[in-house]
């Protein structure tokens, strides 16, 4: 199945009102200000868009609001991350009906699968939807590791069609390409490993921290396809320090903070998530306001 995905591809906030209900206007504002920035793609429902914390209801909720107001500028992809492989085909089947383009595809939640159950969640969910599918590795957070052997046990899948890769090991993506060539499109999922991931070649970012600074992330990206990576390494520089916050177990928290600071949506989580107080909220402001004090000048065209 051909694939044309490729740049920046916001994992994007989902925001609430204040006694938690779903905001989908302010959803659908936030993602506004990332189109407005030239970003490639949107994923909904990933970590940072709190998946694991809405309603079966409420997910498609978003992903119909978001189907309609988006309107084919980007792809839409939304995140499958369900605890049964049952219940991960049934949402890949009603997301493609709600209209996306693609699915995420996490292993099932909560149980940690070995390599054979990893291996036949992903050919189920395939099986269940004739939509292109991203197949996302995050050990860190989710206590599943897709090495690069067994992603080449998925080549045969046509609509199995690219990675995202957040092990915190960039030297994953060279050995992914070693072990399955150009079989997959590779996107890098841990913002602040960006610039090494893509010098050894991802094609994409799924990135968090764009939802608080969507022009400076573009222009991260743009320097790098212009082929100006001493300009894109001294953005990054400046960047690495909020790219880190993608990297904590309050990453939601932290990226909604920031967003907030810059005036795309709110702080406001689903509980258990709470709002950062005390040393931690000063420890974090500190570090997006000098950022925001210090940021690069954007230019006119890259």
């Amino acid at each position: 199945m051909p694939c044309d995905w490729r740049g920046v591809f916001p994992a994007a906030c989902t925001q609430f009102h204040p006694d938690q209900s779903l905001d989908l206007p302010s959803t659908m504002g936030h993602l506004d200000a990332m189109l407005e920035s030239g970003v490639h793609g949107m994923v909904m429902l990933g970590t940072v868009g709190e998946n694991c914390s809405l309603s079966y209801d409420e997910k498609l909720a978003v992903l119909r609001a978001t189907v309609a107001h988006v309107a084919g500028r980007v792809p839409v992809l939304t995140g499958v991350a369900e605890t049964t492989t049952a219940l991960a085909c049934r949402f890949a089947k009603d997301a493609e009906e709600a209209g996306v383009d693609g699915l995420m595809v996490l292993p099932a939640m909560v149980y940690k699968s070995d390599e054979r159950e990893t291996l036949e969640h992903f050919r189920q969910v395939a099986a269940a939807t004739s939509l292109p599918i991203m197949i996302y590795n995050n050990p860190v957070s989710y206590g599943v590791d897709i090495l690069p052997a067994t992603f080449k046990k998925l080549t045969g899948i046509d609509n199995i069609v690219a990675i995202k890769e957040s092990s915190e090991d960039p030297r994953r993506i060279t050995d992914l390409r070693n072990e399955v060539g150009d079989r997959f499109t590779l996107f890098c999922g841990v913002d602040d490993l960006f610039l090494e991931s893509y010098v050894l070649g991802a094609e994409g970012w799924i990135s968090g921290l764009v939802n608080a600074f969507p022009a400076e992330n573009a222009m991260i990206w743009d320097l790098c396809e212009a082929g100006r990576l001493e300009e894109a390494r001294k953005v990054y520089q400046w960047y690495t320090p909020l790219l880190h916050l993608d990297t904590m177990p309050k990453l939601v928290q932290y990226i909604k903070l920031a967003s907030q600071e810059c005036g795309f949506g709110s702080e406001l989580c689903r509980a258990p998530r709470l709002n950062l107080e005390g040393k931690e909220r000063e420890w974090a402001l500190k570090i997006i306001r000098d950022a925001i004090e210090t940021r690069p000048q954007i230019p006119a065209k890259v």
